[in-house]
């Protein structure tokens, strides 16, 4: 097989560059001729398809990319095969995605997504995000690297550090996890809560906003907001660093760093819908909690982005659920529990490190890439 990978490449630390680049990195380690290409680069991409006469273009993002990872690659007469996210709604390219042989999706929600917004399902196949194993694997807490981290933050050795990882920290369910720690503050052993945010315009105002729900809450000398530039190097160890990850994220089709969490034998705590049906198990691996209430919308404005006019309004015959929010009540509780108790964070961090080797170690997501190529186009 002769794959080219269109996705942000060179790598940036961001979620749909780093599901390429890890599945570049299999498909290399398997002995697959593969080459990788940034998605928007249109000379480069026409240089590939002259020489490397790839068998397969694999395109990672969304719907919203469809111009650059599918219809680049057909007009040169190339089969593209887009692994793709959603962001609550499929608002165009319905015809174009429904044209294709092979969807793959990061999880069963999003394809429910695409299924729902008019894709043809008997298309689509799930193949989940790959994780690096290696990287984001069991640390000693008395390594040197994970005290320079925890000192780094303002976290002594007797204090539990929550963290939630994300481009802003609301998306990922931060203001819920807010909320449950000022409930059991008092009950609870000392803690700290750290978000680490993206730094980057849009979310300067969010960022402003969570703190001084932080404030409003009394807890703003527990929590932490760390808006620091970062590499995929650093992320291993912050993670290794904390006692629980928190992220009962609002939108997820899929949640890699619950994934990584859990590679780095953490508890997690999420929320039981979306992505994280596929990733974590409830009670073994993590504590999801119900989804307290479905945001919907009855009409979207899009825009270029989207395939459209600026300003273009889509109105829906039925009001679609775009965001969740997690029941706080339960953060509170599973967070208390995991709190309280040291020997139930390592049984289910161990659950969650088995699962994360077994199911989604970026080598083995290669091996079932190969294999959905093979069996729809009988490509070795």
């Amino acid at each position: 097989m002769k794959a080219l990978i269109l996705y942000d490449y060179p790598p940036s630390p961001g979620g749909l560059a780093t599901q390429g680049d890890l599945l570049y990195r299999g498909l290399l380690e398997m002995g697959v001729d593969a080459h990788a290409v940034h998605f928007e680069s249109a000379q480069e991409k026409d240089w590939y398809y002259r020489w490397f006469e790839p068998d397969v273009v694999i395109g990672v993002g969304y719907w919203g990319h469809t111009p650059q990872l599918i219809l680049h690659p057909q007009r040169y007469g190339i089969q593209p095969v887009p692994w793709l996210v959603a962001d609550g709604y499929i608002a165009n390219y319905q015809e174009v995605l429904n044209a294709l042989p092979l969807i793959l999706v990061t999880s069963n929600w999003v394809k429910e997504m695409y299924v729902r917004d008019g894709i043809n399902g008997d298309k689509i196949e799930v193949l989940p995000v790959g994780c690096d194993t290696d990287a984001f694997r069991l640390f000693d807490k008395n390594d040197p690297k994970i005290i320079a981290v925890r000192e780094a933050l303002g976290i002594t050795a007797d204090q539990l550090m929550i963290l939630t990882v994300g481009g802003d920290a609301a998306s990922k369910g931060a203001q819920e996890v807010m909320q449950a720690l000022a409930i059991i503050d008092k009950k609870a052993p000392d803690w700290k809560y750290v978000c680490k945010v993206w730094p980057q315009p849009r979310t300067k105002v969010q960022n402003l906003l969570d703190l001084e729900m932080a404030v409003q809450l009394g807890i703003e000398k527990n929590v932490t907001y760390e808006t620091n530039i970062i590499s995929r190097s650093f992320m291993p160890y912050l993670i290794g660093a904390c006692d629980i990850y928190a992220a009962p994220s609002r939108l997820e089709g899929f949640g890699m760093p619950q994934v990584e969490a859990g590679a780095c034998g953490k508890p997690v705590v999420s929320l039981r819908a979306m992505g994280m049906l596929d990733t974590l198990i409830h009670g073994e691996t993590a504590y999801l909690a119900e989804v307290a209430q479905r945001i919907s919308v009855n009409e979207v404005m899009l825009g270029n982005e989207s395939g459209y006019d600026e300003k273009h309004k889509v109105v829906f015959n039925t009001p679609r659920t775009v965001d969740y929010r997690a029941n706080v009540q339960d953060i509170a509780k599973y967070l208390l529990l995991l709190m309280n108790d040291a020997s139930l964070r390592e049984k289910m961090g161990k659950a969650g490190r088995e699962r994360v080797v077994e199911h989604f170690d970026y080598r083995i997501v290669a091996k079932r890439f190969v294999q959905i190529i093979h069996d729809k186009f009988g490509i070795d």
